[in-house]
């Protein structure tokens, strides 16, 4: 995130949090995301009515303005300053309700995306018209377009929601530090970028970021995404439409298992964090499915249909980099087994990650990260073929709350240069085996571990600094210490004794 105004997007947050009342945070979360996007939407058309007023020859009435300028067109009933103008009226729900209709009726881009249950009696329009009030600052114009105000407070938002609904957050969030992780690691710089369980689209955001930090145009890649939940289709739709992002997300939400909507997309990068470990994904239905090249995924977990379904996906010099339960590497139920033994004999898989526990809202489970190449000799870099790098990196990040952890720019640089110095990259520097980190294993070395892919039993022990306190030395040090500890412990217990004498409890 950017680090201009960082307070405000908190400011903001805690200012929306309080107008929350009692309202659960998995329904605010469309209120509050829906009104951004109205106001959005509304700041860019304004912005725009008022240039046409002054140019000669041009009608700020005329759609077609808009339209040449990737602008929704925003009829006047939608416009955020009518609807400011009625924020304390008792019906403002419906005005707003209104406004959502007729912004989908002029977009068909938009059509069945926006929220529209703003008039429900459990809705209390005081508060709505206070978050109104709240929210009329500028994030639409071309200034806080630059600056990606409204992007920034959009997925501040997003995280913030995903840690309040705590569990079921990770179904629509993954956690920044952890896509910028996979998207700096596999590097989309042009082609198409695919994820299939893309949630409120984060990976795809940041891949659009990705390119632009490195001066390539926001054209270079073509997205396409799938979502299963139908309110998570529309928050991503929302957020993708918020940055300009011309996206495929199908036409409709659907199951990437059971209605693939990309059935003949052959993917230049794939990024995905799949729910983990879901037992009742109906694979029993599809014991046929031509996706399964490596054997057929069980019944009971869907983690090695996923793992197929991207294979299946990627172009042929496809990478694919995306998040697992750290379960996947090491299962040794017979088909999952098979599966992982034929796709490292392949050779398709890259690197294997592990991650610090407690980076995610939704889940304390530890996860590792998978990277899937389809050509592991391309031109210009290391022709690495019947090798996988193994990194541990379950050392890194650090707690930014009680429950929280986060890789920072350091740590994402130090595992994203070692992945590219293994690959070849000239501008990653020379690589080696670090022990304890990182470990370049032949194939060979893999299948003495029976296929185990968890990195801990490739990269080894670090090298601990030798100790020069003398052992003698240290055994008093240490002894006094425990001594200190057993006489303070004594006077604590005599003291708890007193007081519990004093009340008439003897022990």
């Amino acid at each position: 995130m950017a680090t201009a105004n960082i307070g405000f997007e908190e400011k903001l947050w805690s200012m929306a949090d309080k107008l929350r009342g009692s309202m659960d945070a998995a329904e605010y979360k469309h209120v509050a995301l829906g009104l951004l996007f109205l106001k959005y939407v509304s700041d860019a058309f304004e912005e725009k009515y008022e240039a046409l007023k002054h140019e000669p020859y041009a009608d700020p009435e005329d759609r077609d303005e808009y339209v040449a300028a990737n602008i929704f067109w925003v009829p006047k009933e939608a416009r955020w300053s009518y609807i400011k103008d009625n924020a304390k009226k008792p019906e403002i729900g419906q005005i707003i309700d209104n406004a959502m209709i007729a912004i989908e009726k002029e977009n068909p881009s938009l059509k069945g995306v926006l929220p529209k249950d703003y008039a429900r009696p459990a809705l209390d329009k005081t508060r709505l018209g206070e978050v109104i009030d709240l929210f009329s600052f500028k994030v639409g114009d071309e200034a806080s377009r630059s600056k990606d105000v409204l992007g920034r407070v959009y997925e501040y938002f997003l995280s913030k929601f995903a840690s309040a609904e705590g569990k079921n957050g990770g179904e629509f969030y993954t956690p920044n530090s952890v896509v910028r992780l996979l998207v700096e690691m596999i590097q989309p710089f042009k082609g198409r970028v695919y994820d299939p369980c893309c949630g409120s689209g984060g990976m795809f955001v940041q891949s659009e970021k990705f390119v632009e930090e490195h001066q390539g145009r926001i054209g270079d890649i073509a997205v396409y995404g799938q979502e299963s939940n139908p309110t998570t289709w529309k928050l991503c739709k929302m957020n993708l439409a918020i940055r300009g992002i011309d996206g495929n997300l199908g036409a409709h939400h659907a199951d990437t298992f059971h209605n693939d909507l990309h059935k003949n997309l052959k993917a230049d990068y794939i990024l995905a964090n799949p729910p983990f470990n879901i037992s009742d994904w109906g694979g029993e239905r599809l014991t046929e499915d031509a996706r399964w090249t490596y054997g057929i995924p069980p019944a009971g977990n869907a983690n090695y249909a996923w793992i197929q379904h991207i294979v299946n996906k990627l172009a042929p010099s496809g990478v694919a980099g995306f998040v697992l339960a750290n379960g996947s590497m090491s299962t040794s139920t017979t088909a999952e087994l098979e599966i992982r033994t034929k796709l490292v004999n392949a050779d398709l898989v890259d690197c294997i990650v592990t991650l610090p526990g407690q980076l995610f809202y939704s889940t304390q489970i530890p996860v590792c990260l998978w990277f899937i190449a389809k050509n592991k000799a391309p031109k210009g870099l290391r022709d690495r073929r019947g090798e996988i790098l193994f990194i541990d990196a379950r050392k890194m990040g650090h707690m930014v709350d009680r429950t929280h952890r986060e890789l920072s720019t350091e740590d994402i640089r130090k595992i994203a240069d070692t992945y590219h110095a293994w690959r070849g990259q000239a501008e990653a520097g020379t690589y080696e085996d670090v022990k304890g980190f990182c470990k370049a294993a032949k194939l060979a070395e893999v299948q003495e571990h029976e296929y185990i892919l968890t990195p801990g039993r490739y990269v080894g022990i670090e090298d601990v600094e030798e100790d020069s306190e003398p052992f003698e030395d240290k055994m008093a040090r240490l002894t006094a210490e425990l001594a200190e500890q057993f006489a303070k412990s004594r006077e604590l217990e005599e003291e708890i004794r007193k007081r519990l004498g004093g009340i008439g409890f003897e022990i």
